[in-house]
């Protein structure tokens, strides 16, 4: 199996764009179809949002190991993801219990600033660990990168909650698979004077 932190092999954009978004979109897509309807399995009924889940968990996982397979390479923070879906999604399934796939975001989000707030009590930017491969920073610059991330995690792990506990299903699909995406779009936009005054460009990359 390839390694996560191997050269990465070129795979079309196009193709790309398919394997990263095509599963979030179709599981939006079938939700809003489906989200009114119940499957009984074994004398159980099963709402909509369990059934999409369970139906879309295999595409999630299979494209992202596909894409691991074409570039030869998965992002750290994917790794991480696929495993809280596997977690959360197989307990929502199993226990036949939406709110536990509604949390995943939650603990993803509270993880990752729990984490990175850990590294900067250390005097270390472990956020450099997760996406130094993407963009090349000095050392201030991963710190304040890292700095203002905590805190974005922490405000959308609170968002999350406040969203899939006081609004509707449907509403927290939207929000959580659309409207997020571009938050984090967003932030990433307002980075960009970071990214210019604080660029490396030398050979601070680890090798594999």
């Amino acid at each position: 199996m390839p390694s996560p932190t191997n050269t990465e092999r070129p795979v079309s954009p196009g193709l790309r764009a398919v394997l990263e978004f095509g599963p979030v979109l179709g599981f939006v897509l079938v939700y809003l179809v489906l989200r009114n309807e119940m499957l009984v399995v074994g004398g159980t009924e099963y709402t909509g949002f369990v059934i999409v889940t369970a139906a879309f968990m295999p595409i999630f996982l299979f494209a992202i190991g596909l894409l691991w397979y074409l570039t030869g390479r998965v992002a750290r923070i994917q790794v991480a993801t696929a495993v809280m879906l596997v977690v959360f999604g197989g307990l929502s399934v199993w226990l036949n219990d939406p709110r536990l796939f509604k949390m995943k975001p939650t603990a993803i989000y509270l993880a990752l600033a729990i984490i990175l707030s850990i590294g900067l009590l250390l005097g270390r930017s472990w956020l450099k660990y997760i996406m130094e491969d993407m963009i090349p920073l000095k050392k201030k610059g991963w710190m304040l990168l890292t700095k203002r991330m905590t805190f974005l995690f922490f405000a959308s792990a609170a968002a999350n909650e406040l969203v899939w506990r006081t609004q509707s299903e449907a509403f927290w699909v939207i929000f959580e698979t659309l409207v997020m995406p571009v938050v984090i779009f967003v932030f990433f936009l307002f980075q960009i004077r970071l990214f210019v005054d604080h660029a490396s460009f030398g050979s601070s990359r680890r090798k594999s």
